[in-house]
């Protein structure tokens, strides 16, 4: 990677782009720290995909997973939607955060979605291009082109082109880095690891901007699906926009170093170091859902005959962990009257907590498992 060039900036009249090289090709590494950090990443990897086979239903707990992953990629283009917003039903979000809310929940359907057409399609332009279309349905970016490759110049930073951060490549060259892109990704005669591929391709994506809106959000999910395909994770249970969130400044800045000063390896170290937290915290996250489970039980226990009711209302809440009466009956099929005395009694257990302190329209929160997100 010594002779790595990113690529060159090419003038187009009044401004100039940056045409970056295409990455299907063979790499080296000869850099003993970046094969230190992609060791520690494999090994913390490989005892987070551990948890997806041993904890009991773990697809419980992963939409909780993307429902933060959800909300921090969205907070890292400007929403403001955290998770407790993000759990409430449309119509209980105040209007001046509506938007955002519909941004987080196109997020979380895109994703679903996607995860769920691996199993049909490939990782694939195909698959990004109907990502992305889900991804701006009937919000802010409805109007920039969803589900489709952009046929003019955007740019990054700036009021304008003129005084832009940075000019991604022109639109004719799309289609022929894209294809690069999925070359790369299934090019089984060159070796390069996992975890290095989707970083270069995370990198090369967001250089190539190949959408008007929403590349950041594609971008990142992007790295998920790479992960789930290659079987590198049994479960989608690795997201980085909560890294990439919290070194937002590094995040941009290591990206630009790459195109300004060749520097792959600072981006690699910055990637993998990304994948070695966000697992170790993943693990710790599960562990503290295990302990929780026991703990919750425990109280349930002391509900008798009513305990097997609470059980039903608190699996849910493992997947959704807000609810109101009305859902609580369905669940139980118990009778409004008894859903509330159980509601109560869990409420006393500190099970679950009571939201929004009026008198109707009560919402109940387990906090303590939402806590374990953030």
């Amino acid at each position: 990677m010594r002779k790595f060039r990113s690529g060159k900036y090419i003038s187009q009249g009044t401004y100039k782009s940056f045409q970056p090289e295409k990455i299907n090709r063979q790499w080296n590494i000869n850099n003993m720290e970046l094969l230190n950090l992609l060791s520690q990443a494999d090994r913390q990897l490989g005892r987070l995909d551990m948890y997806s086979e041993y904890i009991p239903n773990i697809d419980l707990f992963i939409s909780m997973y993307v429902l933060k992953e959800a909300t921090q990629s969205s907070k890292i283009e400007g929403t403001k939607t955290n998770i407790e917003d993000a759990l409430l039903d449309k119509e209980d979000v105040v209007k001046e955060k509506r938007n955002d809310w519909e941004e987080v929940h196109n997020y979380i359907t895109a994703l679903n979605s996607a995860i769920e057409s691996l199993k049909q399609l490939p990782f694939s332009s195909r698959l990004i291009r109907q990502t992305h279309k889900i991804l701006l349905k009937g919000i802010r970016g409805r109007h920039k082109l969803p589900g489709e490759f952009r046929s003019s110049q955007n740019w990054i930073g700036g009021a304008s082109i003129n005084d832009a951060i940075f000019i991604p490549p022109v639109h004719t060259s799309i289609q022929e880095y894209m294809g690069d892109i999925e070359k790369f990704a299934h090019n089984e005669n060159l070796y390069f690891p996992d975890l290095l591929k989707i970083a270069l391709m995370h990198y090369q994506f967001e250089t190539i901007h190949p959408f008007l809106d929403g590349n950041g959000r594609v971008g990142r999910l992007m790295i998920t699906l790479y992960l789930v395909e290659k079987e590198i994770l049994k479960k989608p249970i690795l997201y980085l926009s909560d890294f990439f969130e919290r070194n937002r400044t590094l995040y941009y800045d290591n990206l630009m170093r790459v195109r300004e000063k060749n520097d792959l390896t600072q981006w690699f170290k910055f990637f993998l170091t990304g994948v070695v937290k966000t697992a170790k915290n993943s693990i710790k996250t599960f562990d503290g859902i295990l302990k929780l489970q026991k703990k919750v039980d425990n109280k349930l226990q002391s509900l008798g005959s009513r305990s097997t009711n609470a059980q039903m209302i608190v699996e849910h809440l493992y997947q959704r962990p807000v609810i109101d009466a009305k859902k609580a009956k369905v669940i139980t099929n118990l009778s409004l009257p008894s859903v509330y005395k159980l509601i109560g009694e869990m409420e006393k257990l500190n099970v679950i907590k009571e939201i929004t302190g009026g008198k109707r329209g009560r919402l109940y929160l387990f906090r303590d498992y939402i806590e374990l997100f953030k």
